[in-house]
């Protein structure tokens, strides 16, 4: 079994590698899925939210935005770039009602209450999910809202060019879309058990699905280096890696329109509870 200190520390090392070009190569993937999440559980003016695994803020600088200047918005994220890239986004931005801080998420060091926690894509890259629902439960004020966003089925299409990866790839070793299907991440009756056994009430689904617009292949390539993907190109030797892209564009074309563009389906699974009052 590994060391869960060095999983949190290789996710750490794997995220500071993709803050510069995470969320920014050009494909719509984070920023609709926070949408989502958002949709699913509005923000209200005043209220005080924690986006735990904040990234560069795709849900963080959302929330902040219609939080308005009474609101407060806290991130934390094991990543010290990533953490310091979403508080250059948020001055960009002009939202001084922001903080960000570097934290584990399976174990938050902020100061709560907050009326609402948020997650999104970050769970199942924990060493102990359940214990981590249970650290997040005392951050919340009676009553305050939980909403997690993991991923549903893979496209079978994006499957299929998946895996050109897969003899290559350790146990344990796979994108998030794929690690995302194990265990209480399968099935949305999973999650909601999940979410139960760690003490929240009101436990129930929203889904939804979103469409991931590649404008070529190389598009394809850069997006896969930009995200938690990049770690099974590094699985495979340097030497092997042209044949693999080779192989993996070859499967891309037989799915691309007209204009040359592939668009998978990616479908969501919003997790949503309360703290009980």
């Amino acid at each position: 079994m590994s060391d869960p200190s060095e999983q949190t520390a290789r996710v750490a090392r794997l995220f500071d590698a993709l803050s510069p070009s995470y969320d920014g190569v050009g494909v719509d993937f984070f920023g609709p899925i926070a949408e989502g999440l958002l949709d699913a559980m509005p923000p209200s003016a005043g209220e005080r939210w924690l986006d735990v695994g904040c990234g560069r803020g795709a849900v963080l600088l959302r929330a902040a935005g219609a939080l308005g200047v009474d609101g407060r918005a806290v991130g934390i994220d094991i990543s010290p770039a990533m953490a310091a890239e979403a508080l250059r986004l948020s001055a960009e931005a002009g939202l001084g009602t922001v903080s960000v801080s570097v934290g584990d998420a399976a174990a938050p060091m902020v100061v709560g209450p907050f009326d609402a926690v948020a997650s999104s894509l970050v769970l199942f890259f924990l060493p102990d999910p359940l214990a981590a629902l249970r650290a997040w439960l005392p951050l919340l004020a009676p009553a305050g809202r939980l909403g997690i966003a993991t991923f549903g089925a893979v496209d079978a299409r994006w499957r299929h060019v998946d895996e050109v990866f897969a003899p290559y790839l350790p146990p344990g070793l796979s994108d998030a879309r794929t690690t995302g299907q194990a265990g209480p991440f399968e099935t949305d009756h999973g999650m909601e058990r999940l979410v139960a056994e760690a003490g929240y009430a009101g436990v129930r689904t929203v889904t939804g699905t979103v469409a991931v617009r590649f404008t070529d292949a190389e598009r394809w390539h850069a997006f896969t280096w930009s995200t938690g993907q990049r770690a099974m190109w590094l699985a495979i030797p340097e030497g092997d890696r042209p044949g693999i892209r080779a192989e993996a564009e070859r499967r891309l074309a037989s799915y691309a329109a007209a204009d040359g563009s592939v668009t998978f389906d990616q479908a969501v699974r919003y997790t949503l509870a309360v703290r009980p009052a």
